[in-house]
């Protein structure tokens, strides 16, 4: 029995994950790039704003990118003055993490345009379609390492 070697690269699972993906991320990006930020910048601040998350750890684990690229975006935060970092209250060697007015204020104007491109893509698909899809989702990312150097 002959097996078909050709791969068909618009019927994978893979290619078609892929370019839902970018297609979505490309369309938020530009949204965001208007405020000066990018879809890690909007997660952090997403996570210390709303999370109440102080540690970089803990931002990584959110965010989903490794402790490297936190640490990388937190650096170029503060210089932008989106964020302070500081030393911990118990332990001076732990780093926190603040947002500071212009990141509330970064938080705060980003926040409809998430919204915006979060029901673009759900006005596609009936509730119990999105559910199904993002259980799918989850299912397809079980067991994976899911850290990620960058979104």
């Amino acid at each position: 029995m002959e097996t078909d070697n050709k791969y068909r690269l618009h019927q994978s699972l893979g290619y078609q994950m892929s370019l839902t993906s970018r297609l979505q991320e490309r369309r938020f990006d530009e949204q965001l790039k208007t405020l000066g930020l990018t879809r890690i910048t909007w997660c952090i601040l997403l996570a210390v704003e709303v999370e109440e998350m102080v540690n970089p750890s803990d931002i990584a684990a959110f965010v989903g990118i490794d402790r490297t690229a936190t640490s990388r975006a937190l650096r170029q935060m503060e210089t932008a003055g989106m964020v302070k970092r500081g030393a911990g209250k118990d332990d001076g060697r732990t780093t926190t993490v603040a947002l500071t007015d212009t990141g509330r204020d970064l938080h705060r104007r980003a926040t409809p345009m998430a919204r915006v491109n979060a029901q673009h893509w759900q006005s596609k698909l009936t509730a119990e379609e999105t559910t199904e899809l993002c259980r799918l989702m989850n299912k397809l990312r079980s067991g994976e390492d899911a850290a990620l150097t960058r979104l």
